[in-house]
């Protein structure tokens, strides 16, 4: 042991080392040996240095046990005035020289110890966008080593709108890079994917530019109809207690006006602080009345050319925000077995009961007999037109073409046969059809040609095709009632816990119904086919970029059979919307004088 240690005043084991061997030997105090390791590299590395630190330790131990509690104090005092005159001494940090508005730095001024980026970034990208860098330019046939521009720029010249006057002479098609920035929606900021994609497209604007390529970076914004409106309505509901039905639509619209040009403005300010190499002259807004005029000519032009047209077909409907869906604006919520959840529009404390499957008995006509369904959503109920079951299932094959009774509203309930949609292992084999209320159902119900009956306003309640027992009730204390009314009439058969996934609505967190609507679709088909097909031609909107033509091609290759399956199992997609803040659609109904019945439904009485 180092003599200069504090020695213990109990016998401890010690530690020898060898110093012919890496080994180490351990003895107890009387001396005997417990035993030799081999001692590691790092092992003994270790021990050198716990060594030196003990050592070192000790020796200041003994340094301060001579001084004097005086000397000690004036010791510390020493050192921190020489630490005091040391920072003293270092040279004053030059101030950060403030820069005006579109002006270039000064270079000659000292420069800063550290780098700040707010002040500097913020003060080189005024002098951009004051010199017009991010303006298209021809270039200059000599680009020089640090610009591709000319001394005096030839900048394309612009009417006094502010808006391009382009001399296509005096620019090269083949050197010519455009980029319209996917506009971001204007509900929010920025995240860190919108900085990825501006860094991206940016180092392409950026780089063309230095290669003598006449460059234009297009920032644009989104008006984002429904994420809007929800964001909008949400806010009003929650600091005034309004809905827009209070405010008008022409001062609900004022609103979201007032929110786009608030998150614009820190959407742009966030764009420049990336250092992003936009034309601010030519910012494009979705609402703009030039990009709106454009909407509207391209919906009646694809009218005109069949594309678009009008149907009564099953949507998505949100009741909370009183509008069809896209499906990729509903989310699947899945759940393994009987929950209760809160549904907007109800108490918090009403929760409804979701994953269970309820049993009722349908009596049939003119017997005593009872065919057994199942449903997840018993006030449908009130929709069926008709009880579908196996062409092959022995259990009911007496019952083909028979009709059952519907419990509440007396109505004939006809028994189909259906290979597709029945599965005769599953349950009891029966199922009943909902066409107006349910996407399968409703495949069914085209088939079979059933009678499509809707049985629920926009708000949710129940109308009167429901019945006067159920009329005006909400669509879930109606799935209560149906219960317990077929409890009383001895029809109610039993219920289980059954996982299955509900449509949510991705904006509001409601429960999505599908309800028959007639509403504005794209015949997303015929542009696939387009899209596919292997002979040449085009249309106006669809170049004649064809996949199995080889003008198109799928890479990585092995997408190529995703790419085909998308395309050939694609739906129509639906269009209009029942919303305030957005486009309108450019089409009208005409009623026509001493015409009494006029079908809104057929395209017949509808111009564009």
């Amino acid at each position: 042991m180092d003599p200069a240690a504090p020695v213990s005043s109990q016998p401890l084991p010690t530690a020898q080392l060898d110093s012919a061997t890496p080994q180490i030997t351990a003895t107890t105090a009387d001396g005997a040996a417990d035993g030799v390791a081999p001692l590691t590299k790092s092992a003994l590395k270790k021990l050198e240095k716990e060594k030196a630190l003990a050592a070192k330790k000790a020796l200041k131990q003994a340094a301060n046990a001579g001084k004097k509690p005086a000397q000690a104090a004036e010791g510390v005092k020493k050192e921190k005035k020489e630490k005091a005159k040391k920072e003293d001494a270092q040279p004053e940090e030059s101030p950060y020289v403030e820069v005006p508005e579109g002006h270039k730095k000064d270079l000659s001024n000292p420069m800063a110890a550290g780098y700040n980026p707010t002040d500097v970034e913020r003060d080189w990208y005024s002098w951009w966008r004051q010199h017009q860098f991010f303006v298209p330019a021809v270039p200059s046939s000599s680009p020089s080593e640090y610009s591709h521009f000319d001394p005096e720029p030839n900048f394309l010249p612009r009417d006094e709108k502010g808006e391009a006057q382009l001399d296509w002479d005096a620019i090269d098609p083949k050197k010519t890079f455009v980029i319209p920035a996917p506009p971001p929606n204007v509900t929010g900021s920025l995240h860190i994917g919108h900085a990825l994609a501006f860094g991206l497209q940016d180092t392409l604007i950026r780089w063309h530019r230095m290669r003598g390529y006449t460059t234009l970076f297009v920032p644009g914004y989104d008006h984002a109809g429904i994420s809007t409106q929800s964001v909008v309505e949400k806010r009003l509901a929650k600091l005034e207690g309004l809905s827009r039905h209070d405010l008008g639509r022409e001062k609900f619209l004022e609103r979201c006006m007032a929110w786009k040009e608030e998150y614009q403005s820190r959407i742009t300010n966030q764009i420049c602080r990336l250092g992003v190499s936009c034309d601010w002259d030519r910012v494009a807004f979705t609402m703009n009345p030039q990009l709106s005029k454009a909407v509207a000519e391209t919906f009646v032009r694809l009218h005109d050319d069949g594309i678009i047209y009008r149907a009564n077909r099953l949507v998505n409907w949100c009741v909370a925000m009183n509008t069809t869906l896209s499906n990729l604006e509903v989310d699947q919520k899945v759940i393994t077995g009987r929950t209760l959840l809160s549904v907007p529009g109800y108490d918090p404390k009403d929760k409804v009961e979701f994953g269970v499957i309820t049993s009722f008995a349908y009596p049939l006509e003119g017997s005593d007999e009872k065919i057994v369904i199942a449903t997840t959503r018993p006030e449908t109920l009130l929709g069926d037109t008709a009880i579908a079951v196996h062409p092959d299932d022995e259990r009911y094959k007496h019952l083909h073409g028979k009709f059952a009774i519907h419990p509440f509203l007396g109505r004939r309930i006809p028994i189909i046969t259906d290979a597709i949609a029945v599965d005769k292992e599953f349950g009891t084999g029966a199922v009943k059809m909902t066409p107006a209320h349910d996407p399968n159902d409703y495949e069914v119900g085209m088939r079979h040609k059933l009678e499509f009956i809707n049985i629920l306003n926009d708000d949710g309640t129940l109308n009167a095709n429901a019945g006067p027992e159920f009329e005006g009730l909400k669509r879930f204390h109606a799935r209560k009632k149906v219960i317990e009314e077929m409890k009383k009439k001895g029809l109610y058969v039993g219920d289980a816990e059954n996982p299955m996934s509900i449509p949510v609505c991705a904006k509001s967190g409601d429960v999505i119904e599908s309800v028959m609507k007639p509403q504005w679709w794209v015949s997303c088909k015929t542009l696939a086919a387009k899209a596919i097909e292997a002979r040449p031609g085009s249309s106006r909107f669809l170049p004649p970029r064809r996949t199995k033509a080889g003008e198109l091609k799928i890479k990585p290759a092995q997408s190529e059979g995703d790419w085909y399956r998308w395309l050939e199992g694609i739906q129509d997609w639906c269009i209009s919307r029942q919303l305030w803040w957005g486009h309108r659609a450019p089409a009208y109904f005409v009623k026509i004088e001493g015409q009494e019945q006029q079908d809104r439904l057929s395209g017949e009485y509808w111009v564009t």
